[in-house]
């Protein structure tokens, strides 16, 4: 049966899966923590994955060492469902993410609905004060909320919005290029200004190889969030281990 949590019950907030303290868990040799994305196709990339089941896979990926796993509901574009949400939350004890591009309260509350731990929400398309408002709201309803940035002059937005966990975007959502570089810039250019850092800071979007990865972990970034790269490959689960350095048995990819 799937689990079906509604967060705004005090005892299921108390038995949130907190995204903020999976990302700051020490990785270990891995350096990085990685957040394993669950999605059949993508505006940018097209069909990735289309036949895959999202519980199993989302299993192939904590396997792997993946510390949270991030879920596309939304049909059109990204082949997903809420029905999709609900089977990882099932399947996994790591937080989930609904990654989608939420603007309303009741996308927070039937996100707690499904099991979701954490909600994306994106400064670019919301705007400093509506993110600070839905991330509150995401608070109340027991979620975590991911603020995104993309602009490095968002940043402050994000900050002032109490998320612990912002993810810097490498691929502009206008123009739809990616550039790992750009989290490399990002970080470069906070430091230079000594402007704050978010606790975590999370590198999204086209990470491709462990090398990445670990560049990403020398600028001061606690996680990396992947998904055409993993769902590519034969075996998402040892794709997840290679950007993790990590070992991993052979098994049926999912």
């Amino acid at each position: 049966m799937l689990r079906k949590i509604l967060r705004t019950d005090p005892e299921s907030q108390d038995s949130r899966r907190s995204l903020a303290a999976a990302l700051l868990a020490d990785a270990g040799a891995a350096r990085c923590r990685l957040i394993a994305e669950v999605k059949r196709r993508s505006p940018s990339a097209g069909p990735l994955r289309e036949s895959l089941d999202p519980g199993e896979l989302a299993r192939r990926y904590v396997d792997a060492g993946a510390a949270a796993v991030s879920v596309l509901t939304e049909r059109r574009r990204f082949g997903g469902s809420m029905a999709d949400l609900e089977s990882v939350a099932a399947a996994v004890d790591v937080p989930v993410l609904r990654k989608d591009f939420l603007t309303t309260e009741s996308q927070l509350r039937d996100s707690a609905s499904a099991g979701a731990d954490a909600v994306l929400l994106i400064v670019r398309r919301l705007g400093p004060a509506r993110v600070a408002e839905l991330a509150a709201c995401a608070r109340a309803a027991g979620l975590e909320p991911l603020v995104e940035v993309h602009d490095p002059s968002e940043l402050e937005a994000a900050l002032a919005s109490g998320a612990d966990v912002i993810g810097v975007n490498n691929r502009d959502l206008e123009t739809l290029v990616t550039d790992v570089g750009h989290s490399l810039a990002a970080a470069r250019a906070a430091r230079e200004a000594g402007s704050p850092w978010p606790r975590v800071a999370v590198s999204e979007s086209g990470i491709r190889t462990r090398a990445e990865v670990l560049a990403l972990a020398d600028a001061g970034y606690r996680a990396v969030l992947v998904g055409e790269t993993l769902l590519r490959a034969r075996d998402p689960g040892a794709a997840a281990a290679e950007l993790l350095g990590v070992r991993f048995p052979a098994g049926a990819p999912a």
